[in-house]
């Protein structure tokens, strides 16, 4: 049995959709946790609306969407836990997958698919994934982050199971933080624990106007880099993983194209020298300095043209 937690707060538009995705799977020996985070739209109506009693909703007033994954894996009856966001969906075959992973490999205890991206007007785009030390469609993920540091996310939430043991080990989910929470998640359990992975898309990424390039994102990063300060910490205690150094490189590069799209100057040469500190060889991270020094019209047209 399989544990599926969805975190909602306004997702009145999506949260049917991906509910049908979970519904419709070939696999059905599963719960459904959903955990509403303070909602004020009409989500949790559209959670109501849909009679089946696999379906649990619990509430909790707004805490974000660490606290509610928390919530969820705290409430999750099984062993085994798949999360999947309300503006998400899954193909039909998505757990027969993941639970196809968990018996082939276990001596794993996180089992991650490859995703696909759905952008706003429909258009379906394949994700870049490097360096995946096997050559069959499955195998175990041996350099976690070599991989990370050369692809999109070989780990997204909505394409992520875990054994509820290890995710409770590390504390689940950071909460207080507006974005990398996953992503430090992943990182905390790479260390720790072996990692199956199929390079199958079995999961659809759902984008938003923030993965415009050209645009601002949605929201300002946390001024307070706790995710970057963690993985630094984990660094310090695992120095001898491969490419950890390039995997606290790229957060800090990811950070600087935020803030060069805010148009923060200083904040933007900080988190590219930082940057450039964890790996002086991503000549890519360069430009960001250029960036920061341009007049703001040139800057902006510059990365429009890059979007």
């Amino acid at each position: 049995m399989i544990s599926v937690v969805i975190p909602l707060y306004n997702k009145g538009k999506s949260i049917s959709k991906t509910l049908e995705s979970v519904l419709n799977q070939t696999f059905q020996n599963f719960e459904i946790v959903v955990v509403d985070d303070g909602s004020t739209d009409d989500s949790v109506s559209e959670v109501l609306a849909i009679d089946d009693n696999r379906i649990r909703l619990i509430h909790q007033e707004n805490a974000g969407v660490s606290a509610a994954r928390n919530k969820g894996i705290q409430e999750s009856r099984y062993d085994l836990i798949a999360f999947l966001d309300a503006d998400d969906e899954w193909k039909a075959d998505y757990l027969d997958t993941q639970y196809d992973l968990y018996k082939k490999y276990p001596e794993c205890s996180v089992y991650a698919c490859n995703y696909e991206f759905k952008k706003s007007n429909g258009e379906i785009d394949s994700t870049i994934i490097r360096m995946v030390p096997f050559q069959e469609e499955d195998g175990i993920l041996s350099n976690y982050f070599e991989v990370a540091s050369h692809s999109h996310p070989p780990l997204w939430t909505s394409a992520v199971m875990v054994k509820k043991q290890a995710i409770e080990s590390i504390n689940g989910f950071p909460v207080g933080i507006k974005s990398g929470e996953d992503l430090l998640t992943w990182a905390r359990l790479a260390v720790k624990y072996k990692i199956a992975y199929t390079k199958s898309p079995k999961a659809i990424y759902n984008q938003g106007e923030g993965y415009d390039y050209s645009k601002c994102p949605p929201r300002k990063q946390d001024s307070d880099d706790y995710v970057g300060r963690e993985l630094k910490e984990i660094y310090h205690n695992n120095n001898k993983i491969k490419r950890l150094r390039q995997y606290i490189s790229l957060w800090h590069k990811m950070r600087a194209s935020v803030a060069i799209r805010f148009g923060n100057r200083q904040e933007t040469v900080y988190e590219t020298l930082i940057s450039i500190r964890f790996n002086p060889f991503n000549y890519k991270t360069y430009a960001f300095l250029i960036l920061a020094i341009l007049p703001n019209s040139m800057r902006k047209s510059i990365i429009k043209m890059h979007k």
